[in-house]
């Protein structure tokens, strides 16, 4: 692994894969939302909100209000 940036409280590691790895000044490994935020602040990774994807109106009303067929 190369090291991107070492601070007094982590260091930013790169895995030949290219992505991250981010340990504290003990030497375990930092994950989760708080690697995100380190990331981030160094300007290594770029983090997108979601957009809520809309669900279609219901079927199943439009099928209860049509005439059953024998």
């Amino acid at each position: 692994m190369e090291t991107v940036k070492s601070t007094k409280e982590y260091k930013v590691l790169k895995k030949r894969s290219g992505r991250f790895a981010v340990k504290n000044d003990k030497g375990k490994w930092i994950n989760g939302e708080e690697k995100v935020k380190i990331l981030t602040t160094e300007g290594l990774i770029k983090v997108s909100i979601p957009k809520k994807v809309e669900e279609p109106a219901p079927v199943e009303a439009a099928a209860e209000e049509a005439p059953a067929t024998e």
